[in-house]
């Protein structure tokens, strides 16, 4: 690139500036995220507030993909392209910031999180990466020598598969933790243990039946052990008193920073909403925290807010009233149910039998009228539905209900989801494709389940149909990457590295190579498709003129070595052309 450009060059740019425009304008008016920052786009300002320069500027927009430089106006992205053609918009007053040949890239768009979990999480015990029995337990005793007599004491983040499989029991922490009630959720939040406290205060007992779709894990002689799986959950976490306003406003607050410092600069936040917790407590969180924090200038990071499907007429009732969008942080994104389980929980949906427990061939959380009534009446209101499944079953039964609510409800603009779609069976990637359902996956999570997936499943079955990234993009499937945080780490660069090489942490060689994908590819997933897959794409995803000009410099210096390692870090983040982080 030089520093000089021809005239035709710049007719070129400026047309397809234009061209842009008019195709993002065109838009808002089609869907209700409108853009709202077009009035000050449009306005005579000849000026930038901030021009980067001299770097690799990775745009995510196909007219344009490299530039050299970007101005940003009014928050938003002004002009991109060489040097020279950007430098002309600076001026007195104009900040100039040089990148010395840095990787820019636009903000990462994490497509599913639990944030205020993830926040409440940082605040509790630290279970995360444990690999070990004996460190779990040491962890549980430093809380309770640390935590008064009678208070609950919370954690998660646990794993057994990182210490061999073996399911914690009561007994593991009862000796020390005689005059507190223990509650630690399991990574995937499918899955909890109490102690013996806790089971006594919530009068679960070796009479206490199973709830509908959960399971409360026993003993031979019919002793609960102190593991409650989906519905069963709910038994412990209904007694366990309400996080304090002032906690979950901390918890947003830590959450926002860890995400700024990973290069995150808008969630995709699915709530507060786990199999047998309530539906109501993602909407206490979004009127005593987002809302509160948006209207105290308090926010950090853009939201996208997912809410349980069962409130839908209550989210169009908001929508109606508010709109889809509340602010430049605040966006209203649609509803979200569960058709299983996880794989860890041996609760995911399959078509055959798990080979470590051969009578069980996972839980359908929801029947499958009651499923797609929910769905049709959500849908004919104009919201959008996104659907968690994990196993092959799953999948399906979720395209088959996808398909019968679009010939239902006639065609229109839905971007149906599936949250994970993590095992498929033969066909389902073209379904994806044919049918436009959204995959929203999480690439880390493949790197624990490598092992566990051939333990629980087989070797054929799990090399054959897990986390088929290319094969659903060679099938014309829009997918969008996350983390799924608090169950792995919110880290698109991790992420994105996982896709490319879909090596766990103990191989040496890729798990199923034919599915890795390029860096084009993973970073699309994690801004432009991510943003496509929530309705943000008016606003967000690609360096464009208009967007907002969220941004992220890493520390490489070459795109193509970035290619070729996978490896890189932030240096700096930007939300609005204004730096975040550091």
């Amino acid at each position: 690139m030089g520093t000089e450009e021809c005239p035709m060059n710049s007719l070129l740019k400026l047309l397809s500036t234009a061209i842009a425009l008019l195709s993002i304008l065109s838009f808002s008016f089609l869907h209700p995220t409108h853009f709202l920052g077009w009035k000050a786009l449009m306005s005579s300002q000849q000026v930038a507030d901030l021009v980067v320069r001299n770097g690799v500027i990775y745009t995510g927009d196909d007219s344009l993909p490299f530039a050299e430089s970007m101005a940003v106006a009014n928050g938003r992205v002004f002009r991109v392209g060489n040097n020279s053609y950007v430098q002309e918009l600076a001026s007195y007053g104009t900040e100039v910031l040089d990148l010395g040949g840095k990787v820019v890239v636009p903000g990462f768009i994490d497509s599913h999180v639990h944030f205020i979990p993830g926040g409440l999480q940082m605040m509790q015990v630290d279970l995360t990466g444990v690999n070990k029995k004996d460190e779990f337990i040491r962890r549980i005793k430093d809380a309770a020598q640390s935590t008064k007599r009678g208070s609950w004491i919370l954690g998660g983040g646990w794993n057994n598969d990182l210490w061999g499989g073996d399911l914690p029991t009561a007994s593991w922490i009862d000796d020390f933790t005689p005059y507190n009630p223990v509650w630690l959720s399991r990574t995937d939040g499918h899955m909890g243990l109490a102690n013996s406290v806790a089971l006594m205060l919530c009068g679960v007992t070796n009479l206490t039946a199973d709830p509908s779709e959960g399971t409360i894990k026993r003993t031979p002689d019919g002793e609960p052990t102190g593991l409650l799986i989906e519905s069963a959950m709910s038994l412990v976490m209904s007694q366990i008193p309400e996080d304090l306003v002032d906690n979950r406003r901390e918890a947003l607050l830590r959450a926002s920073n860890l995400a700024l410092e990973r290069g995150v600069t808008t969630v995709v936040d699915m709530g507060r909403y786990y199999s047998g917790t309530s539906a109501n407590l993602s909407w206490e969180d979004f009127t005593d925290v987002y809302q509160w924090a948006d209207s105290m200038s308090k926010m950090k990071v853009r939201v996208c807010l997912f809410f349980p499907m069962e409130t839908w007429s209550r989210l169009v009732h908001v929508i109606n009233k508010m709109g889809y969008a509340l602010s430049e942080w605040v966006y209203i994104g649609g509803v979200k149910a569960f058709a299983d389980g996880s794989l860890g929980s041996n609760s995911a949906l399959f078509y055959e039998p798990y080979v470590d427990d051969p009578n069980n061939y996972g839980q359908q959380l929801i029947e499958s009228e009651a499923l797609f009534n929910m769905a049709l009446e959500s849908d004919l209101s104009g919201l959008q539905i996104a659907i968690h499944a994990i196993g092959d079953k799953a999948n399906d039964l979720i395209l088959d209900t996808y398909g019968s609510v679009a010939s239902t409800n006639g065609p229109r603009d839905r971007r149906f989801r599936i949250e994970h779609a993590q095992h498929l069976a033969m066909g389902a990637p073209h379904r994806f494709g044919k049918q436009w359902v959204i995959a929203s996956m999480q690439p880390d999570h493949l790197l624990n389940d490598a092992d566990t997936a051939r333990k629980k499943l087989g070797k054929d079955r799990a090399d054959n149909g897990s986390y088929l990234f290319r094969s659903l993009l060679e099938n014309n499937a829009l997918v969008a990457f996350g983390s799924d945080w608090p169950v792995a780490d919110i880290n698109p660069l991790s992420g994105i590295k996982t896709a490319m090489r879909r090596q766990p942490h103990t191989w040496e060689n890729a798990w199923i190579p034919s599915e890795c994908i390029s860096l084009d590819d993973a970073i699309k997933a994690y801004t432009i498709s991510a943003a496509r897959a929530s309705f943000l794409d008016n606003d967000l995803g690609s360096l464009s003129p208009g967007k907002l000009a969220d941004f992220v410099i890493l520390t490489t210096h070459s795109w193509e070595e970035f290619a070729e390692s996978a490896s890189a870090s932030i240096a700096a983040t930007y939300i609005s052309g204004v730096r975040a982080y550091p």
